[in-house]
C-alpha cells in the first residue's frame, strides 16, 4: 500500500509540529491499483479522524504528481530564498517557475507517470499565484539551518533525468544550490 499526505506543517525551534492551515488530506491505495480488504479497513479507520482521507485507484500516479509539485516548489523557493509571490514579482520568476515545472513533469512522464492534467492545473495555479506567501517546508529547513530532503526529492529527479537523457538545467541548478547548502552546513558542524 502507498499513500500521499498533503498538509502544510512546520517544526518550531522547540520541536513542536505546527499545522499551517486547515488543509490536510491523506490519499492511499494499493500500488497495483486494485481494491483490497486492508484498504477498506484502513478507510474505515480514517473515517473518524480529523483529516480528509480517500482511497485512490492510482496511488503511484498521485505520488509522482506530488513529487513534481514538491520538487518545483522546493527547488524554486529554496533557490530564490523567497515565497512564490516574491519569485513571481521578478523579471524572470514566472518563466523559471514554469520551466522547472516542465522539467519535473518531463521526468515523471519519462518514468511512465505523466502528470494528471487536473492535478497539474491545480499545482500550476498555486505556483503561479501572484502575491502568494507559499513556500516549501524545505525552505523553512534551510532558514533554520536544518538538514533537508533535497537529495531525496531534487537529487532523485536529477538522477532519473540524467539516466534518460533529459535536460533539466533549472532542476540541476536548484539541486546544486541545496547541495552547497548541505556541504556548508556539514562543514560548520565538523562533518
Amino acid at each position: 500500500m502507498g499513500s500521499v499526505a498533503q498538509i502544510a506543517v512546520t517544526l518550531t525551534p522547540d520541536g513542536e509540529i505546527h499545522h499551517l492551515g486547515d488543509f490536510h488530506v491523506l490519499a492511499f491505495g494499493e500500488l497495483s491499483g486494485q481494491r483490497s480488504p486492508r484498504c477498506d479497513d484502513f478507510a474505515r479507520l480514517c473515517a473518524g479522524a480529523n483529516f480528509t482521507s480517500r482511497l485512490s485507484d492510482n496511488i503511484l500516479l498521485e505520488s509522482w504528481d506530488k513529487l513534481v509539485f514538491l520538487a518545483t516548489l522546493a527547488g524554486m523557493t529554496c533557490l530564490m530564498r523567497a515565497s512564490v509571490g516574491i519569485i513571481l514579482s521578478t523579471d524572470d520568476g514566472a518563466t523559471l517557475m514554469q520551466r522547472l515545472l516542465d522539467e519535473c513533469s518531463a521526468v515523471a512522464t519519462a518514468e511512465g507517470f505523466a502528470p494528471d492534467a487536473v492535478a497539474l492545473a491545480r499545482y500550476r495555479a498555486m505556483l503561479m499565484e501572484h502575491g502568494s506567501s507559499l513556500t516549501a517546508s524545505m525552505l523553512r529547513d534551510v532558514e533554520r539551518g536544518a538538514p533537508t530532503e533535497a537529495a531525496h526529492v531534487l537529487g532523485d529527479l536529477v538522477r532519473r533525468a540524467q539516466s534518460r537523457g533529459i535536460d533539466t538545467p533549472v532542476l540541476r541548478i536548484a539541486h546544486a544550490h541545496l547541495q552547497a547548502y548541505e556541504a556548508t552546513r556539514n562543514a560548520a558542524a565538523g562533518h
